[in-house]
């Protein structure tokens, strides 16, 4: 797929999370190997935030000492630990220089020849907790985070950029009346998906890309238009394609490797 996307000249890759099955820090150099090796290991070409998969190991979180462990501030730790590593091998792919590695969220302007587009990265990574967080899967993005960008300046260093929220959990799931689905989107769903989506809103963004939950889709929320990219479990061939132009102008489409 790498090697299509320099056929195709994709300006810019974005990676909105679980670049690895589970927790395995020995992996993550061959990824960065693996982007370097076709040219997409540069703060120009890719931009990436962390899943779930990235950062919590289920069988890790399950044994008893963890299970057992009456201290919520321990596991946020552990996974702030985690973060950290995740930053130390793929962060200037997020923030930029050393100066700016420091964690969430982060905001990322390229400027091109006829758009100028600007990220903005949220961890929604949410610590694995055996009643509120059984499956490692719910996500919620940290209020600091949210109060951050809600800060006048960032509205202003956004002014003229086509805006794209990066954040790993969806916004929707099934969301249906279903008894089974409703109880499936409780373990996927994105806790503070309103706060979140208020901030957004508040920044004039454009367009949300989301992963997670393994599906190619598009949908709509309070005006912003969001994309699923999907996952190569449930399609290795597939990705999503955005063309970008003057003035806001969007398209977006799946694109299957022939």
């Amino acid at each position: 797929m790498l090697r299509h996307f320099n056929e195709r000249k994709i300006d810019h890759l974005v990676i909105t999370g679980d670049l690895f099955d589970t927790y395995l820090p020995a992996e993550w150099p061959v990824m960065r190997e693996k982007l370097m090796e076709y040219d997409f290991c540069s703060w120009e070409r890719t931009t990436l935030i962390p899943g779930n998969h990235d950062l919590i190991s289920i069988e890790e979180e399950m044994r008893i000492y963890n299970a057992l462990n009456p201290f919520p501030g321990s596991r946020k730790r552990a996974l702030q630990d985690r973060l950290s590593g995740f930053f130390a091998v793929f962060g200037d792919l997020m923030g930029g220089d050393s100066e700016l590695r420091k964690g969430f969220p982060y905001v990322k302007v390229l400027r091109f020849p006829l758009v100028s587009l600007a990220f903005v990265g949220v961890n929604s990574v949410w610590p694995w907790h055996r009643s509120d967080n059984p499956l490692g899967a719910r996500g919620f993005v940290d209020p600091a985070e949210l109060r951050a960008l809600s800060q006048p300046g960032v509205a202003e260093a956004l002014r003229g950029s086509f805006v794209i929220g990066l954040c790993h959990h969806a916004l929707r799931v099934y969301g249906t009346s279903s008894p089974i689905d409703q109880a499936f989107d409780w373990t996927m769903e994105l806790i503070n998906r309103d706060e979140y989506l208020a901030v957004m809103q508040a920044l004039r963004t454009n367009v949300i890309l989301h992963g997670h939950f393994h599906r190619f889709q598009t949908y709509a929320m309070g005006g912003v238009q969001i994309v699923n990219g999907g996952s190569f479990r449930y399609g290795p061939d597939r990705y999503s394609e955005m063309v970008i132009g003057k003035e806001g102008s969007f398209a977006q489409r799946f694109v299957t490797l022939s």
